[in-house]
């Protein structure tokens, strides 16, 4: 069974917007994640001028290539905190060459 998908976004104390996306992200679900992420970008630009939105998808299980395409409209603006288990699909569509994409630190 499907992991339903949540979408977060708060704004940290230094000005940062951060999206923060849980379960599984595809094509039932990828126009919520789309219009957040957009919305993230319009006021984080408003607000932040240059300061790119930080995209956490260390929660994501699933993606698939409508969610892709959805970090590469938005590539200018975000920077992408990923699953360790995901950081190679990412990188094989290649994202990491428009925009910074980083699995966190072993913990």
């Amino acid at each position: 069974m499907a992991t339903p998908l949540q979408v977060h976004t708060k704004r940290r104390d230094d000005g940062t917007t951060v999206v923060m996306a849980a379960g599984e992200l595809d094509l039932s679900n990828v126009a919520e994640f789309s219009e957040a992420l957009g919305a993230a970008v319009r006021t984080g630009r408003d607000v932040t001028g240059v300061t790119p939105v930080r995209v956490d998808l260390t929660r994501i299980e699933y993606l698939d290539s409508g969610a892709i395409s959805v970090l590469f409209e938005h590539a200018d603006a975000i920077n992408v905190l990923v699953n360790p288990i995901l950081m190679s699909v990412l990188t094989v569509s290649g994202l990491d060459k428009v925009t910074t994409v980083a699995a966190p630190p072993p913990q």
